[in-house]
């Protein structure tokens, strides 16, 4: 067979015709890039929506309009009526139907003017992209040729989606969503054949028909497509009986927003963009209730402003996001609370106790003091202004007790606790340990909701995994939460070492938390079978400024904080009583969950002293067995039962120059410090304090006294009375022999004596005096006060 030559055939052809052939490639390259990139260009509506795929809010377009984001999917209802009306030969034409334009030519051409346009679906795209220009013929032209490349660059359905997210619907309502919306306040996919009907005619001429305005002619263009509609069999006679009954919209509804603080947030990141979030739109629905509830009754004590957030502990979702509560603007009802820097109150106390705990500083049950207490002028109260003398650690947390937290704090370290605070990535503990010095612990540092419900599901979780895979733990444990749908977190790898806390020591915390004392409409909630399990903490700061709960199940957080965002305080917002009935609400709108696995790889089986709470020794006469956590192992063993001799009586010491050896025991007796003694046998009437010696015994008691006031070296103002006078200094100390007698001096003046009651009051100038007490057995006690004005 002969070989064509290809280059002897077309090279002359080309050079024959080089003009032709260079138009050609113009008008070839003109054609492949005529199209631009992006068609529509203008700015859309940010958009949110639920997991489900609910709308939860929408903010409007840069430019006024309610345009979102293009969907891509177009319900199949109105893609009927749409093709059914504008373009019944679309899936057939190559982007302009010669027959359409033909006739509307002719039509036109009678008319002397243009009365019908002729026009695809496609070419509507296009007119729509280039700003509806003047319908001239020439204008005509280029839409069809923009809209057979269109065509080649895009699929059948990628136009209709174009043009059901660009077209107009009357005032400022652009795209079937928006519209969907705007008219019958439910998403495309819900709509019924007459509201698809509707929503089909309305681009047709959206300045003259639209909902309220020219219905009888927009009830005629409806009912003649539903008609046609039947006639094609594409609906039935029922269907169709009913759809021409269906109202016409007459109002346009607002957007809904039902997550509005959340909306603004993710418009800082994400603006004019469809966003799907990880939010429960039910949960989030009763969440916006319960605080409009809430806010109803705390406004009228003048608390204007609420905060809630729900996280899912497994997926580390964001559940439901309440950024306020629906008060006014003079109260900042736009101000999202959630994640502005607030006075902490007491909710960073579990974080001291594991922190203790993990360390092996401290088990649950372990006797802490609770006395009055002074760390040069920095005096810690709790909240009743009462003490205990001592209490277990554990009941210290759950009570929330101030004083025994700071007296924990101190001997724990201070910047060994802000270390542990630093490693849960509390952003708004900015400043170093000494600038918050004690109060770290009780509100004198500033974090916010988001932080502290990420470190509680984060300790949540901790222990989740550890009891799911095999005592290991995740390097990324602690890491942020999310409101992205499509956004899964990375909890890194599995490694054998704990991260910051360990997981007997976060369980044994939950555990503590667990019996916090509840609202009084949830009080003896443990006896109900029904009842949910929370390890929660409250917490009110100084001034009553903020009030906050945050509670952890095994596979929730829920975290509320009530106050006013421009920091006024109000009687009687304690945590307690305004933030914890809105946890408890919201709690008892998520499924119930079964109480955390006891992490036994990370706790070891000993025995407890009963009374202290320490591990017990051979002479502690009551002792049970607990699991306490494997660095517990490093606590000290009890201090407080000491081996003495009593008679048979054991009302008195004796020893062997009083009584024969054959009538002397030896017992194990609890004994506590003067001053923890002298409050903590007020709270436990069966507490015996040590017996005295017999009197016909050779030998002394070993008496012990404290200052109970002042404790140390402190500086003292002495307040007026109504009368101008200033008030007498009441001076207390305790003492271990109640018959002892006390001798009171004053820089080495004999003042007074007393007994059994040692309480003495002096009046003395602005000076330092060095105060002196001596017991009947010469026992002495000092303490240097300086009283000022």
């Amino acid at each position: 067979m002969k070989k064509i030559n290809n280059n002897k055939g077309f090279k002359p052809l080309i050079a024959k015709h080089k003009k032709k052939t260079i138009l050609f490639v113009i008008l070839l390259l003109f054609y492949v890039f005529c199209l631009p990139k992006e068609l529509f260009t203008k700015p859309t509506s940010t958009v949110i929506t639920s997991k489900n795929n609910q709308l939860l809010g929408a903010l409007i377009a840069e430019d006024g309009q309610w345009r979102f984001p293009k969907n891509d999917s177009v319900p199949q209802k109105f893609k009927t009526c749409l093709i059914q009306f504008e373009d019944e030969y679309f899936y057939k034409h190559p982007g302009f139907n010669p027959i359409s334009i033909l006739k509307a030519l002719k039509q036109n051409i009678q008319a002397g003017s243009v009365k019908r346009g002729g026009s695809t679906i496609t070419q509507q795209v296009i007119r729509l992209s280039r700003d509806n220009r003047n319908r001239t013929y020439f204008e005509k032209l280029k839409e069809l040729i923009l809209a057979t490349r269109l065509e080649i660059r895009a699929s059948k359905e990628e136009i209709i989606a174009f043009w059901s997210s660009n077209a107009p619907f009357g005032g400022n309502v652009v795209g079937l969503d928006a519209a969907s919306w705007r008219y019958f306040n439910r998403k495309s996919t819900d709509l019924s054949w007459a509201e698809s009907a509707t929503l089909a005619v309305l681009p047709n001429a959206p300045n003259l028909i639209y909902p309220g305005k020219n219905q009888h002619k927009l009830l005629t263009k409806r009912n003649r497509l539903l008609k046609k509609l039947l006639v094609k069999k594409i609906i039935d006679s029922l269907t169709y009986e009913l759809s021409i009954l269906e109202e016409l919209p007459q109002k346009a509804y607002p957007i809904p927003q039902i997550a509005p603080h959340l909306l603004q947030k993710i418009n800082q990141t994400n603006k004019g963009r469809f966003v799907k979030t990880t939010i429960n739109q039910k949960l989030q629905n009763q969440a916006n209730e319960i605080v409009k509830n809430h806010y109803n009754v705390l406004s009228k004590n003048g608390v204007y402003n609420i905060a809630i957030l729900v996280l899912d502990v497994k997926t580390r979702q964001v559940l439901a996001y309440v950024g306020n509560s629906p008060t006014d603007k003079k109260h900042q009802k736009d101000v999202d609370i959630i994640d502005k820097p607030r006075s902490t109150g007491s909710v960073l106390k579990p974080f001291l106790y594991a922190a203790m705990l993990d360390s092996g500083e401290l088990l649950p049950n372990t006797l802490v003091a609770d006395i009055p207490t002074h760390f040069g002028s920095y005096t810690p109260e709790n909240f009743d202004k009462k003490y205990a003398g001592a209490v277990s650690a554990k009941m210290a947390l759950s009570r929330s007790l101030n004083v025994p937290t700071v007296r924990m704090l101190q001997h724990f370290g201070l910047e060994k606790f802000h270390h542990y605070l630093q490693q849960l990535k509390l952003k708004d503990l900015r400043n170093n340990a000494n600038y918050y010095g004690l109060t770290l612990a009780l509100g004198g540092a500033e974090s916010n909701l988001w932080d502290l419900c990420k470190s509680y599901a984060s300790l949540a979780s901790t222990v989740n995994h550890y009891n799911q895979n095999s005592s290991r733990y995740f390097t990324n444990e602690f890491l942020e939460p999310t409101f992205f749908a499509d956004k899964t977190v990375d909890f890194g790898e599995k490694i054998p070492e704990k991260i910051i806390f360990d997981a007997a020591s976060i369980y044994l915390t939950f555990e503590s938390l667990k019996e916090v004392n509840r609202p009084n409409s949830e009080e003896n909630w443990e006896f109900f079978d029904s009842s949910k399990q929370i390890a929660w903490k409250t917490g009110t700061s100084f001034g009553f400024r903020d009030a906050w709960a945050i509670g952890t199940t095994k596979d929730f957080v829920v975290g509320v904080w009530v106050g006013n965002a421009d920091g006024e305080g109000r009687p009687g917002l304690v945590g307690v009583q305004t933030a914890a009935p809105i946890l408890f609400d919201i709690f008892d709108k998520l499924p119930n969950s079964n109480w955390f696995e006891k992490p036994f790889d990370e706790m070891t089986e000993v025995a407890i002293c009963a009374k202290s709470g320490y591990r017990a020794t051979e002479i502690c006469e009551e002792k049970k067995q607990e699991f306490i956590q494997n660095s517990g192992l490093k606590t000290a063993p009890c201090p407080y039962h000491i081996l003495i001799n009593v008679g048979n009586s054991e009302n008195y010491q004796v020893n062997t120059s009083c009584e024969n050896l054959s009538h002397i025991q030896q017992k194990s007796w609890f004994v506590l410090p003067p001053l923890m003694e002298y409050y903590y046998k007020e709270n436990n009437p069966f507490y015996k304090p040590l017996p005295k010696f017999r009197n016909d015994c050779l030998g002394e008691t070993k008496n012990t006294m404290k200052f109970i006031y002042p404790t140390e070296k402190s500086s003292i103002f002495l307040p007026k009375n109504f009368d101008g006078k200033k008030n007498e200094l009441i001076l207390k100390v305790a003492h271990s022999n109640k018959e002892a007698m006390l001798f009171w001096y004053v820089n080495s003046e004999f003042i007074t004596s007393t007994k059994e009651i040692h309480n003495v009051a002096i009046k003395y100038k602005v000076g330092t005096y060095t105060i002196s007490v001596t017991d009947n057995l010469g026992n002495e006690i000092q303490q240097e006060i300086i009283i000022k004005e």
